[in-house]
């Protein structure tokens, strides 16, 4: 069993200059936190602990703290990567730690929250570690010299090891003590990158053990506080439906089953563990109000999307006289995209642990924005925000679903707990788990949309104007980000892609519309980019095609001010052999795109089966993500990205019958398999520009790349995914 522990609500704005220093425990600590900022800084008492970004503690490990959510991207490794080269310390001395939530100390310095989102924590935290980490090497020097009489100079730091010619050495947890009581250096040195010892070559990952050996604390769905209940909930089979009327009768006649309420998103079994809550939850008798309810199948809304593509919608970029441009162009080149709704689909579906006793909450949970949660609960439960704490645990994967702008999860939870004490409850923690069926069926998918690309070519076979229309439910419009996020009333992160391409088109037109429906949807990896990038890239070979030019040529000769997009391209072509023929049977397609501030070029080389289907051979990948924090860690989220990617462009959909979800499992929405898996080669541009995402980029390029190559193999250009749907998986 876990014991439940607090964190104190009340954190005060600390002063930008001001350094945490404290003593942990009788024995002695150094606590370091750090802005982005010519200086370190952080506060503090001999009394009060504060949760910073680094604590040296008396037996020599280094405790990271860091602010963002790591769900198997690996930004807790590459957060620690980043201070244990500055302090010099040892791999093996090292640990890391989820920050609470705490905007002050902790927010994303690109955003102004605190969040995990955007592939930006590497972007975002670069300089803000490498600060705290040589911001706490400076004090361990001068508490070394102070004690051993000699110039700081003169002294040495590696492995975890202070040292000095004369003989002297000490551990870091010796020195934290005294360290501590030095002042703080208004701007420590920062490594040069030439004496870089881990970042750019190689930190193992620190999460690899406690998730082999399936520790009980590391994800929520195996946290187990004394006294937990867990809860599961009956919702609406259609989106927009409620409660009509519901008899928990029989439900409340299941062993195990403690109560059943009902809450505004449905009705929730309360039970002494998660079997008895489902099987309380299957002998519910639910009668539903659908009077506001989609009710609509797939193919109706995806022709209403079609039919939107033709209107002028709302403009997003505009270069040149695009109207007169293709009313002059010899031909015209039309391709008409449709995509379907996605699930996320991690391994672990949404669960949070929640203690609330009337007048403080602390949740546990794989939190991916505090700062949002944080307030909706306060909100929800009607207390402070200063009386809500988050404990931030390892996610199973995301995907971009642990962070939905009306914080559901969160606020669903609140209710529950609100009704455990309505009802007469003594306070104890509540999980609320989504069994897989609930996450598939349950929304908050990628939008379904539909494109309409128009290229007007003149007789040369150049590129004259550049037409892009697309139509799906907006992720921002009618929620919390729609005033900040949305201006003049345009949804950038839909034609992400597409309104900010480095291609040079003459004149370039984007439009976007928005379908209106209670299907709720939200950013997926990569969001708005996996299928711009699908829709450019599918389109730039069919124009290569029209003109008679080669695709990777054509692609440079249209890539005029973007020096690392045209590199990423020619090195992914030269190593997967652009140039040189393919083996019989074999086919090859490319894409290139950029997005979080990453190159990645792609080739795939595909065969046919006698069957007329598709096999995945190999994926050749060229990345530039500036300077590479953890180059094992990039390979590994390319990989991923592509397998991720892969598994939706082939099968994956999410269908409505009626406004009924018709997937519900694995089986039906079937993740990638690992026959489908292809060889996959990555190579990194090395790079001395700031370092920029790598969870998300590796995805959008491999939908058209595959496509691509389908195209060069049978001439037919698939526009309508998944590709089982053309009978090519």
């Amino acid at each position: 069993m876990q014991t439940l522990s607090r964190i104190p609500g009340e954190l005060t704005r600390p002063d930008r200059r001001t350094f945490l220093k404290l003593s942990a425990g009788a024995a002695g600590g150094l606590l370091l936190a750090t802005r982005l900022t010519s200086a370190a800084y952080a506060q503090g008492t001999e009394t009060e602990f504060e949760q910073p970004f680094l604590h040296i503690r008396p037996d020599n490990s280094v405790t990271i703290l860091s602010k963002h959510l790591d769900k198997g991207q690996g930004t807790a490794t590459g957060l620690t990567t980043l201070i244990a080269d500055e302090l010099d310390a040892a791999h093996d001395q090292m640990r890391v730690e989820f920050a609470p939530s705490n905007p002050d100390l902790y927010k994303n310095l690109i955003y102004g929250i605190q969040g995990t989102g955007g592939s930006s924590a590497m972007a975002n935290s670069f300089l803000q570690y490498r600060q705290a980490g040589a911001a706490a090497k400076a004090m361990l020097v001068a508490a070394a010299a102070r004690q051993w009489d000699v110039p700081a100079s003169e002294i040495a730091v590696s492995q975890g090891v202070v040292s000095h010619a004369s003989g002297h050495t000490a551990r870091f947890g010796e020195l934290a003590g005294l360290a501590a009581q030095e002042d703080v250096p208004a701007e420590p040195v920062l490594k040069t990158p030439e004496q870089w010892v881990y970042i750019g070559k190689a930190f193992p990952r620190l999460d690899v053990a406690n998730k082999s050996s399936g520790s009980p604390d590391t994800f929520t769905m195996d946290f187990q506080p004394e006294g937990l209940l867990v809860a599961v909930v009956a919702r609406p089979p259609r989106f927009g439906g409620k409660v009509a009327s519901f008899d928990a009768t029989a439900a409340r006649n299941v062993p195990g089953v403690v109560d059943v309420f009902q809450i505004p998103s449905g009705v929730a079994v309360l039970a002494r563990s998660t079997w008895p809550a489902i099987k309380g939850r299957e002998a519910l008798v639910v009668e539903w109000d659908d009077s506001a309810a989609e009710v609509r199948s797939s193919d109706a809304m995806i022709a209403e999307l079609r039919d939107m593509t033709a209107e002028p919608g709302v403009m997003v970029h505009e270069v040149g006289d695009t109207g007169a441009a293709m009313e002059q162009a010899e031909k015209v080149v039309e391709l008409d995209f449709d995509f379907p709704f996605l699930a996320h689909g991690p391994m672990e579906p949404l669960d949070i642990v929640l203690l609330f006793d009337g007048e403080t909450a602390e949740f546990w949970y794989g939190c991916q924005s505090q700062t949002g949660d944080h307030a909706g609960a306060a909100e929800s439960l009607g207390i402070g925000f200063d009386k809500v704490s988050i404990n931030t645990i390892w996610a199973g994967g995301s995907f971009g679903r642990r962070s939905p702008p009306d914080r559901h999860p969160v606020i669903e939870i609140c209710e529950v707990a609100k009704a455990m004490l309505t009802a007469g409850m003594a306070p104890v923690p509540v999980k609320v788990v989504w069994t897989r069926e609930d996450d598939i069926t349950g929304g908050y998918y990628r939008p379904m949309s539909a494109h309409k690309v128009r290229v007007g070519l003149d007789g040369e076979g150049s590129v004259t104007a550049f037409k892009y229309a697309i139509a799906a439910k907006s992720i921002i419009k009618g929620s919390a980000y729609e005033a900040v996020m949305m201006p003049n009333g345009v949804d950038p992160s839909m034609t992400e892609g597409a309104h900010d391409t480095s291609y040079a088109f003459p004149a370039m037109r984007v439009n976007q519309a928005f379908q209106e429906t209670q299907v709720p949807v939200l950013w997926w990896r990569s969001v708005g980019h996996t299928h711009t990038a699908y829709v450019m890239e599918v389109t730039m070979d069919r124009i290569a095609l029209e003109t008679g030019k080669d695709p990777v040529a054509f692609r440079l000769e249209m890539i005029k001010d973007d020096p690392r997009k045209a590199n990423v391209l020619r090195l992914a072509a030269e190593k997967a052999g652009w140039d040189t023929p393919l083996p019989e049977g074999r086919y090859r397609g490319v894409a290139v795109h950029k997005s979080f501030g990453s190159y990645v070029a792609e080739v795939a080389e595909i065969s046919l089966r006698d069957d007329g289907t598709i096999k995945v051979e190999k994926v050749t990948a060229a990345v530039d993500c500036g300077v590479p924090i953890n180059p094992d860690n990039i390979v590994a989220q390319v990989e991923g990205g592509i397998g991720y990617g892969l598994g939706a462009i082939l099968r994956n959909q999410v269908t409505l019958a009626e406004g009924v979800v018709e997937e519900t499992n694995f089986d039906t929405y079937e993740p990638l398999r690992i026959s489908d898996m292809p060889e996959i080669e990555v190579h990194i541009v090395p790079s001395n520009e700031a370092p920029t995402g790598m969870g998300e980029p590796g995805t959008p390029p491999i939908g058209p790349a595959i496509a691509n190559a389908v195209a060069a193999a049978t001439g037919k250009w698939i526009t309508s995914l998944p590709m089982a749907k053309a009978g090519l998986v």
